[in-house]
């Protein structure tokens, strides 16, 4: 994460725990929301540590709710064995208008949920939940490219500007 955007979240009092770079480049970013996590006390403890790794996870609409999948956050030492279990589901705190908007967008060909980053808002644990598409294998060469040619373009002119 740039610093600057981190500079951005830190001013807005919120604190970043976690980023999923990977999302960025797997999938395309259609629109994005915050929502809230449902955690026990062992998991806010491991998330303040930034014990948490957000590789490989998505969230899926299940009767009306949504739950986040895969996110792994790590036990709790000083809880012993009544820490949490790391990888359960999670429950996610959004409104009933906006779980069933996303549920008819999620139903359309390709599109899936993908947490972004998950952070503390005033003490909160939030996640940045996006509505994304995924990348073709050429899509993502593209991607490479474009970003090799930026950084290369740029080396030059700090090399003329010396």
């Amino acid at each position: 994460m740039a610093l600057k955007e981190r500079a951005d979240l830190a001013r807005d009092g919120r604190e970043l725990v976690a980023d999923n770079r990977k999302a960025r480049h797997d999938f395309f970013i259609e629109e994005s929301l915050e929502c809230g996590l449902a955690l026990t006390g062992t998991e806010v403890k491991s998330l303040r540590e930034h014990r948490v790794n957000l590789r490989d996870s998505y969230a899926r609409i299940r009767n009306g709710e949504a739950f986040l999948h895969g996110v792994h956050i790590a036990a709790y030492a000083p809880a012993g064995p009544f820490s949490h279990k790391e990888t359960r589901p999670r429950k996610l705190l959004m409104h009933r208008r906006e779980i069933d908007r996303w549920w008819g967008r999620v139903r359309e060909r390709g599109y899936s949920l993908v947490p972004l980053k998950i952070y503390f808002h005033h003490g909160r644990a939030k996640v940045e939940l996006a509505l994304a598409r995924g990348k073709k294998l050429y899509d993502k060469r593209e991607a490479i490219a474009r970003k090799t040619s930026r950084r290369e373009v740029e080396r030059e002119l700090r090399y003329r500007n010396r």
